[in-house]
This record gives C-alpha cells, structure tokens and sequence, in this order.
C-alpha cells in the first residue's frame, strides 16, 4: 500500500504527493521534518506539512531569491542568507564573480546536514566554498546583532508560521535594515498572494514604512500549489527598480550565470503583476505608494521555505 503525504497548509484544500520512498523522518526540536523520493517531483522536502522544495525545479526559487537582488548591484560583496539550509540559495549568490563572502545563517543544523546526505546537488559544493560562512544560529538574533553590513540579505524563510513567524515581523525587518548598506536589498518570500494575500500585504506594509523602494515580484514554482509565488523586494535605491533588461543582459553575461529559469527578461517581467496581486495591495492603500516611488508605474515599488 503506497503513502501518500499530504500538505496541510492550505485551511480549505489539501494536496497528496505519493512517497514511493520514505527517506528520513523525524521531529526536530524545531519542526516536522520529512524527505521522500516522488516519481514526478525526484526528491522532496517537507516541513510541519509544507512542500519546501523538490530536486525537479528547485531551480526556479533559488535563482530567483537570489539573481533578481544580486543582478541590480553593480558588484555585490558581501550577502546574507537567512534560512536556505538546503543551500540552493547560497549556490546561485556565489554563482556571481564579485561576492567575496556568503554568510548562511541556519537555525536547523539538521536541515543542512540532512539536505548534504539526500539531495546534495542543491548545494553543489557551495558549503565547502571557501567564501561560504556558515553559522547554525537563530537568524533573528543573529541579524539583531551583527555588527557586518551586506549589499544584500535575502530571507529564505518558511510561510509565516509556526518557529518562521518571527521573520516576518516589523522587527526583523527593521533589524535587516541597520544591517544593510545604504544602497543595499532586501528580498524574503512572500507566499501564493491567490490564496494567502494578507502574507504579501503585511510584508509590503512593513517594507513600505522602512524603505524608499518596494515590490513584490512573482515566479511560476511548480510544487508551491496554489498559483504564482511572491518574493518581495526592498532598497533605499530607487535607481535599483529600474535597471534597464539591457544592463542585466550585459552583466548576465560578463558573470557567465548559467540559469535555468533566470534571464534579464524574465527579471524585468517578474515585477508586472496581475490585477487581483494589484488589487490585494490597494485595499491596504499600499498600491498607490507603490506606483508613485516607483516613477508611477505599479511594478516599481514592493510565504514558504526554511
């Protein structure tokens, strides 16, 4: 009799993925952890019922967590990963020539230690990059009081629940901040806005009353059921919103990214968002303050994972 595993996150639906085989199991100290192996999906990694990620398109997360803030810094230096125990974040930031330290910052040592034995080609030997710092530590903390400043920091946390929910606080958001450099970004996840559009507006509140510059951004993740996912954005450089898809193209290139999903195109696309993602941020009278920092266009302005 085949197992079927079913995400529990959505209130009024469910979704079964069939474990053709169990590979770890266990309840951490901080979470439900479980990775099975899914014909369809290849390897998959699950947290307190969630779908976090799958070895089949990954890609399509990690490379746009991370090229979409890195590819609109000139020469990114210095990056922050908060969370992306798995490594697939820390992976594509060090894919970019001028980023000479990558800090990772895992609350779960289990995460990384359990994502290295069962999908090690996430990481792809970015653990044992010699730019790579790994601290298994309590991000909040850590982004409270560390006393480096990034070009950028990028939240790869899970949906606003359980242990996650205190990355997507004003308060760690504030912290993240003083943590930046003037013109550095800040990107975290921001969740299915179709299903869960309070997670987006909340953040893009948040972001709003701290930065110059904010906007959500969207891409198609195929295991992240429920429709387009978002990741948001914020910068105190408005310029950043606006880099010409020409200028992207070129650095793309002078960087050699090999990408799946990425390409200066599709960078420039992921900011147009459709009506009911417009819709969800005016009714928090967010839409407006979008439109007019970013030069009065709606795509210029701004929840899953470990």
């Amino acid at each position: 009799m085949p197992r079927w595993i079913e995400e529990t996150f959505h209130a009024h639906w469910r979704v079964r993925l069939k474990a053709d085989r169990v590979l770890h199991e266990v309840k951490t100290p901080h979470q439900h952890l479980v990775i099975f192996e899914n014909e369809t999906w290849g390897r998959v990694l699950m947290l307190d019922g969630v779908c976090q990620l799958t070895t089949s398109d990954e890609f399509v997360y990690h490379e746009m967590m991370a090229h979409v803030p890195l590819m609109a810094l000139a020469a990114p230096v210095r990056v922050l990963v908060v969370g992306g125990g798995d490594g697939g974040v820390l992976r594509e930031v060090l894919k970019h020539p001028s980023v000479s330290k990558a800090t990772l910052c895992e609350i779960d040592r289990a995460v990384i230690d359990l994502s290295l034995k069962h999908y090690p080609e996430i990481a792809a030997g970015a653990f044992d990059d010699p730019r790579a710092d790994v601290v298994v530590a309590d991000g909040v903390a850590y982004v409270a009081n560390t006393r480096e400043r990034f070009d950028a920091i990028i939240v790869d946390s899970s949906e606003p629940i359980g242990p996650s929910a205190v990355l997507h606080t004003r308060a760690f958001f504030t912290d993240c901040k003083r943590a930046l450099n003037k013109a550095g970004v800040l990107v975290t996840q921001n969740g299915l806005p179709f299903l869960f559009p309070e997670h987006l507006r909340a953040t893009s509140e948040i972001f709003a009353s701290l930065f110059r510059a904010t906007a959500p951004y969207l891409c198609t993740q195929p295991c992240y059921f429920g429709g387009p996912f978002a990741l948001n954005w914020a910068s105190d450089d408005e310029a950043l919103l606006k880099m010409p898809e020409t200028m992207l193209a070129r650095r793309t290139a002078k960087r050699r990214i090999s990408a799946k999903y990425y390409t200066a195109s599709v960078h420039r696309a992921a900011f147009a968002l459709p009506h009911y993602v417009s819709a969800a941020l005016a009714r928090s009278g967010q839409q407006g303050s979008l439109a007019k920092r970013a030069g009065g266009t709606a795509t210029t302005r701004k929840t899953r994972r470990h």
